[in-house]
């Protein structure tokens, strides 16, 4: 769930080229660094996870600019016939 961690302090621009990296980050499988060296290893995890991030920056534009980013509108309808009493 995101927190608005960049509501405040990030311009719209700046939230979708955090956006777009972490796409790329994820389309390229680039969620984790390793390295071994002399025969240890190490793992190394991003501050936030692609996902965190893209949550985040969903949310920093639906709340800084919701005329563009608004969540999609869901409309329902329901109805009741005649009940007899």
């Amino acid at each position: 769930m995101a927190q608005g961690l960049f509501t405040v302090g990030f311009t719209v621009a700046e939230i979708v080229s955090i956006q777009a990296r972490a796409k790329q980050m994820l389309l390229e499988g680039k969620t984790l660094m390793s390295w071994g060296e002399s025969g240890s290893t190490a793992t190394k995890e991003f501050p936030m996870t692609v996902r965190e991030t893209l949550e985040e920056c969903a949310h920093a534009l639906r709340t800084l600019d919701p005329q563009t980013y608004r969540p999609p509108r869901r409309v329902c309808q329901s109805s009741i016939g005649f009940l007899p009493k």
